[in-house]
């Protein structure tokens, strides 16, 4: 055990972090091994591009849960390797709508099998005594109701 771990609720977000990246990184050799040329942090666009194959970049931002910054940040990298396009929107000219391009249709072909093998690992990790998506999802809609610096801020006024 190290100090981090001895934190507990203090270095959740480190320790989640930490998670985090151990399942990207061997998320990253699962692709590899499957002889796919594909980023974990790409899978929110193209997973959702894929079962809502036409999306402006606000609608696009929502369904991921990631900021506008963000998410054109990561629809840059993904018209550079021309998984996506980005088009005008024919109604209107300031909106752009976002969808896979044939190359990446191709990708998630390709992809499909991987999600199901990772789908299955993740569930085998999870599978624990307090299961961990169950307590993600429990946190998440804790997190709705009143977000954490609202939670500290309602904590700090009450200890005056």
């Amino acid at each position: 055990m190290n100090i981090i771990n001895e934190s507990y609720e203090l270095a959740m977000s480190t320790r989640l972090q930490r998670l985090s990246e151990q399942i990207r990184k061997d998320g990253l050799l699962i692709y590899k091994s499957y002889g796919v040329d594909f980023e974990p942090k790409w899978f929110p666009v193209i997973y959702t591009l894929h079962l809502k194959p036409v999306l402006g970049v606000v609608e696009l931002a929502n369904e991921i849960g990631y900021s506008h910054p963000s998410t054109i940040s990561l629809l840059k990298e993904l018209e550079k390797k021309k998984l996506i396009r980005s088009l005008k929107d024919k109604t209107d000219e300031r909106k752009r709508i976002i969808q896979l391009t044939d190359k990446g249709l191709e990708v998630v072909e390709l992809v499909k099998p991987v999600w199901k093998v990772i789908t299955e690992a993740i569930t085998e990790l999870a599978d624990t005594k307090n299961n961990l998506m169950k307590a993600i999802n429990e946190f998440e809609k804790k997190m709705q109701q009143e977000s954490f610096y609202q939670r500290a801020q309602r904590l700090k006024k009450s200890k005056k």
